[in-house]
């Protein structure tokens, strides 16, 4: 691939005439089991979970942020994980009684919970329903026992579909997880995944490719996977069968129904603000004149002990007007529909001058897609997004 291009050297700071829209993420990190691809903070639970403790250190984080957001709308929650339907229904009531009578919170906010088969039932379905979840993302991965046993899944295909059929029944805006590229896995086998989650009616629907991520045990024990070129054919088949079953490709590996996009991820992907709650959870919040990254400290013990204190954040930086290019390509070329050019100033708060050299080195290569007013990935940027993203990078 060809070399980048350069930036200026100068860059404006941010100046916001109007910050962007606010999410909130919640992590729960613990899980019944760690799963051998798993590279996110999650825990085994071993013995009771300190539901109450967690919940009231979550609070106390909350409120310690506050003044960072002071009078901005949460639009989105997505409490997530590790497991959070281990959770008990009334853990999760007060958490979110807890949420809402801190911030204001949008009367159509979409609220997710993260549920896994084997940690559900109906009735506690219907009580995440009460308590105000209006979405849930179940993670299923597959429909096969062989690959879910390779995958370390605590269900079977049985208990993934009986799953799924009680969210359906109970929520109306329901995301399934699948993966593709498995150990063992092929081509037919894959496709009779996604017919299989087709076949239940989602609203929305993640098929990912497993990718060997650092630090999990996959890493050190790598299993049998397909080749790349046998990969990519499951890639084209999958998109093809979503395609034609009416689901829109929006993002590289999200597809929805009609106005079924997961509005969190699009105000991640469309670089808006999201706080972070809990242990290992991220953020970014914009101010006037610049944009702070944070994190909390992973290990749960140490978040209990810390929560409400200026010792829950782990790393806190600004971010400097050099890496607002790259930080807001990186996630606006993820949408299969790119972005408006008037977006770019309006969530960095800084014209798009320093952008334009890249873009026309991306466009010369094929990558992008564009017009006066909007910037698309192609089929080939989409296939090599990596190289694409790479391109506004320093």
């Amino acid at each position: 691939m060809a070399g980048r291009s350069s930036l200026p050297t100068a860059h404006a700071s941010p100046q916001f005439k109007t910050l962007p829209p606010l999410s909130l993420y919640v992590h729960i990190p613990w899980c019944a089991r760690k799963c051998p691809y798993c590279d996110f903070n999650s825990h085994e639970a071993r013995g009771e979970l300190p539901e109450q403790a967690y919940v009231a250190a979550l609070l106390a984080d909350l409120e310690l942020a506050l003044p960072d957001v002071w009078g901005r709308a949460v639009n989105t929650v997505f409490i997530g994980g590790g497991t959070p339907s281990l959770f008990s229904v009334a853990a999760l009531d007060a958490l979110l009684c807890g949420l809402r009578a801190r911030l204001p919170m949008a009367a159509d906010a979409e609220i997710t919970l993260e549920a896994n088969p084997g940690t559900v039932e109906a009735e506690k379905f219907t009580g995440f329903r009460s308590a105000g979840i209006n979405r849930v993302s179940l993670g299923i991965q597959s429909f096969n026992d062989a690959h879910l046993r390779a995958l370390g899944r605590i269900h079977d295909a049985a208990e993934a579909w009986r799953a799924a059929e009680l969210a359906l029944r109970v929520f109306d805006n329901v995301n399934l997880d699948l993966m593709y590229g498995l150990p063992g896995q092929t081509p037919d086998q894959a496709a009779a995944d996604i017919a299989q989650g087709l076949s239940l009616g989602p609203q929305h629907l993640s098929a990912y490719h497993l990718t060997i991520e650092p630090n999990t045990l996959f890493h050190h024990r790598p299993p049998a996977l397909p080749d790349d070129d046998t990969a990519a054919l499951m890639q084209d088949a999958v998109e093809a069968q979503l395609a034609a079953a009416g689901y829109g490709h929006y993002e590289t590996s999200a597809f929805a129904r009609p106005g079924r996009q997961c509005r969190h991820n699009l105000n991640y992907w469309l670089f808006g603000d999201y706080l972070g709650i809990g242990a290992g959870a991220h953020e970014k919040i914009s101010f006037k004149n610049n944009i702070l990254r944070r994190s909390r400290v992973r290990q749960p013990k140490a978040y209990l002990a810390q929560a409400g204190t200026q010792g829950q954040f782990g790393e806190q930086r600004g971010l400097s007007p050099a890496e607002l290019p790259g930080e807001f390509m990186m996630n606006a070329l993820r949408l299969n529909q790119g972005f408006d050019l008037d977006l770019y100033p309006e969530r960095i708060g800084c014209d798009s001058t320093p952008l334009l050299a890249r873009l026309d080195a991306a466009e010369a290569r094929g990558l992008i897609v564009r017009d006066h007013r909007r910037v698309t990935p192609s089929a080939l940027g989409r296939r090599f997004l990596n190289d694409l993203i790479a391109m506004f990078l320093d």
